[in-house]
């Protein structure tokens, strides 16, 4: 399902190479441009930019669905990106031009974002004042064609450079969800604990969701991420809850796993860094090929008439 509402937000956060993925290809948006922006001179080439004497910052446009994707969300994904304490640019890249702002598109924008940063200015995750900038959006230029989707088109470079650069570990040390071992193990069932934090598995056909078939989402049981829908989900014979793909990709990560003499692709949250279960490719060829193969335990399940309530009303596009 798709409105005929799409709008703009655009985010400076750093070297734009580095705030194309985190927004790319998630439901809801239709479009991410990097560019330049803020600045006095028109047309500017990357060159012009970093010289930091146009003015202009690098950034990046999103065309999005707000009733799919809405703004509040897209703040959070950007604050997550970034480092807000720095006036000075972003991780190795110094200067005016790597500044991070937010620039709104309209009068709401303007409130959400101005809340979203004092909201973060409450919460004391940060010692040092916020300092990124809530600004009106003006023209926006486009990068050259070498700049856009740099992830994708140089993803080797590109991993090295974010690692290097000292973005991707800040982002894990400062955005991750901070868990107490104890107070887990009082919230959790002891299979619960087993699987999510001590990669463990679960006995396969005697757990919760394995033949589970009524419509909802399935989210993380300890962070609440959303991580599947009903609609994905099919009978693969193996005794454990199987999804084709996840609802938005950005929630789940994938990783080597080498345990147990084996090679396998292990799957985890990104924001509760819990274990879920692994990635096989005999999944359905008519979906995509793909087998998320997850563990019961690792999951709690919303039924669709729920989704409002607890908070995941964004996702009733899935059922419609």
């Amino acid at each position: 399902m798709t409105s005929n509402n799409l709008e703009k937000a655009t985010f400076a956060g750093g070297c734009f190479w580095c705030m194309v993925e985190p927004f790319d290809q998630r439901p809801g948006i239709h479009e991410v441009i990097s560019g330049y922006t803020g600045g006095h001179m028109e047309n500017p080439t990357y060159t012009d930019v970093v010289t930091d004497t146009t003015g202009h910052v690098e950034a990046v446009q999103i065309t999005f669905d707000p009733d799919i994707f809405p703004y509040e969300r897209l703040l959070q994904v950007f604050w997550q990106q970034i480092n807000p304490t720095d006036a000075f640019g972003q991780f190795a890249d110094r200067g005016e031009s790597y500044s991070t702002v937010i620039f709104f598109h309209n009068d709401k924008q303007r409130e959400l974002a101005l809340k979203s940063k004092q909201e973060l200015e409450e919460s004391g995750k940060f010692k040092d004042p916020i300092v990124t900038k809530v600004l009106p959006a003006s023209t926006f230029y486009p990068a050259e064609e070498k700049h856009q989707d740099y992830y994708k088109k140089q993803p080797y470079h590109y991993k090295r450079y974010k690692q290097g650069s000292g973005r991707k570990d800040f982002i894990e040390n400062h955005w991750k969800m901070e868990k107490d071992p104890n107070q887990l193990k009082e919230e959790l069932t002891p299979m619960q604990y087993k699987v999510t934090q001590e990669n463990g598995t679960e006995p396969p056909f005697r757990n919760e969701y394995h033949d589970h078939e009524e419509e909802g989402i399935y989210v993380e049981v300890v962070s609440g991420e959303p991580l599947f829908s009903s609609r994905d989900k099919y009978d693969a014979g193996c005794g454990w809850p199987s999804f084709t793909r996840p609802i938005d990709s950005y929630f789940v990560e994938e990783n080597l796993d080498t345990s147990h003499g084996m090679i396998r692709t292990e799957v985890r949250s990104r924001t509760g860094d819990s274990h879920l279960g692994h990635l096989f490719d005999d999944g359905p060829k008519e979906e995509g090929g793909l087998r998320y193969c997850i563990n019961s335990a690792a999951l709690k399940f919303i039924p669709k008439n729920e989704l409002e309530e607890k908070g995941y009303g964004y996702l009733q596009f899935l059922f419609e």
